[in-house]
């Protein structure tokens, strides 16, 4: 059986954000009808500094139309974006072992959801305007972000 997690979600803090890479590509001539779907690519890694309480989360994605029109030159976009958190009881949720460190599965839960969902609303901004203005994020279980990192 699982402990129960020590995560208290008012002990987190977002303390900044970062946009450390942001390029689209959206061809002047590329048919916004001819879009058949999108595909995208999302990885998340996490980092600690233990003595101050901080934690980043740097996510990266990879996002590119797929068109009707095989010659199409598709649009694509590149991002990666990092959140900087202060965890005020990061003693309770981090530990050092022999291994590296045991992350309490409530925290990485929840800075995989932060930094997802607060990167949804700044890539639909980001992407007004351009051949990838109809992409959202889809919703999905963030620990399949936690999953990739294992």
């Amino acid at each position: 059986m699982q402990a129960k997690s020590k995560l208290v979600a008012e002990k987190i803090h977002l303390v900044e954000f970062r946009l450390l890479k942001g390029h689209i590509d959206s061809p002047f001539e590329f048919n916004y009808e001819d879009i058949r779907e999108h595909s995208f690519d999302v990885e998340l890694e996490i980092g600690f500094n233990l003595a101050d309480k901080m934690l980043k989360a740097e996510i990266r994605f990879k996002i590119s139309t797929c068109s009707n029109d095989e010659n199409a030159t598709e649009a694509s976009g590149d991002f990666i974006l990092a959140y900087i958190f202060h965890i005020e009881n990061m003693e309770e949720l981090v530990h050092e072992n022999d291994k590296g460190l045991t992350i309490d599965i409530g925290l990485g839960n929840a800075i995989a959801s932060i930094s997802y969902s607060t990167s949804r609303g700044i890539l639909l901004t980001r992407f007004q305007g351009t051949a990838l203005r109809n992409f959202i994020l889809p919703v999905m279980n963030p620990n399949h972000l936690l999953k990739k990192n294992d």
